[in-house]
C-alpha cells in the first residue's frame, strides 16, 4: 500500500473533472453558498426547464430556444479554445485551471436566455413579460457569482454577457424571421405528429388559450 502511494505521488495527475456542477465556496461563507447555488442556474434551466418543457409542452418555439442555447455553448467553447485565456490564479484552489476562462460560459448562457426570453414575450401577454423580467436579475447574479467564487475575472464574465446578449438577439431573429416559415411544415411532418410537436407562436396568449380550451372540453364531457 505504501509503495502504491509513493508511485501515485510521483505520477503527475492526468485526470480532468466535469465542472458543470462542481462548484466550491469558502466554508462558512453564507453569501458564497447562496452564489454557488445561483451559479447552477444554467443547470436548473436546462434540466428543469427545457427537459420538462419537451416532455409536457413540445412546442417548436421552445425546441428552437433550447437549440439556440446549445449553439451558444458550442460557440463559447470555440471562442475559449481560440483565445485560450487562463482563469484567475485562485482557480488552483477550485481545481478549475484545466479549462479556459474567456468568455464565461455561465454568463453567456444566462444572458442568452434572458435576451431570447425577453424578445419572445414582447408578442405575448403582460404576465409572461413579468416572468421574462425575472431572468435579468438571475443573469446578473450569475455574473456576480462567477467572480465572487473565483472562477472568472470581471472581464471574462462581461465578455460572456455581451456574447450571450448579441447571439441571443441574432438567434431570435433567425428563428422568428426565417425558421418560423417552416413551422407549419414541420408541425405536419410524420415525426412531429408522432411526437405531438406543435407550433403556438401564432397565439398571443397561450396560457389563456389552453385554459379556455380545457374548460370547453370539460363542459363538453359533462354534457355528453
Amino acid at each position: 500500500m505504501a509503495e502504491f502511494q509513493e508511485m501515485a505521488a510521483e505520477v503527475p495527475p492526468s485526470l480532468k473533472a466535469i465542472t458543470l456542477t462542481h462548484v466550491r465556496y469558502r466554508r462558512g461563507d453564507t453569501l458564497g453558498l447562496f452564489l454557488a447555488w445561483v451559479s447552477l442556474v444554467p443547470v436548473f434551466i436546462s434540466l428543469g426547464g427545457f427537459v420538462s418543457h419537451f416532455l409536457f409542452r413540445r412546442e417548436l418555439q421552445g425546441i428552437c430556444f433550447a437549440a439556440g442555447l446549445l449553439a451558444s455553448q458550442l460557440l463559447n467553447e470555440l471562442i475559449k479554445h481560440s483565445v485560450a485565456q487562463s482563469r484567475p490564479a485562485y482557480c488552483e484552489l477550485l481545481e478549475a485551471c484545466d479549462s479556459h476562462g474567456w468568455p464565461s460560459s455561465h454568463s453567456q448562457y444566462t444572458f442568452f436566455f434572458a435576451t431570447y426570453l425577453s424578445l419572445l414575450t414582447l408578442r405575448r401577454s403582460p404576465s409572461s413579460r413579468v416572468v421574462a423580467a425575472l431572468a435579468w436579475p438571475l443573469a446578473f447574479l450569475t455574473m456576480l457569482s462567477r467572480v465572487y467564487l473565483g472562477y472568472h475575472t470581471v472581464a471574462q464574465v462581461f465578455a460572456g454577457a455581451v456574447v450571450g446578449l448579441v447571439f441571443g438577439a441574432i438567434w431570435y431573429w433567425i428563428v422568428n424571421t426565417m425558421l418560423v416559415e417552416y413551422f407549419p411544415m414541420i408541425e405536419e411532418s410524420a415525426i412531429a405528429r408522432w411526437l405531438y410537436i406543435k407550433d403556438t407562436s401564432h397565439i398571443p396568449d397561450v396560457l389563456k388559450f389552453e385554459y379556455d380550451n380545457a374548460r370547453a372540453a370539460r363542459r363538453k364531457v359533462a354534457t355528453d
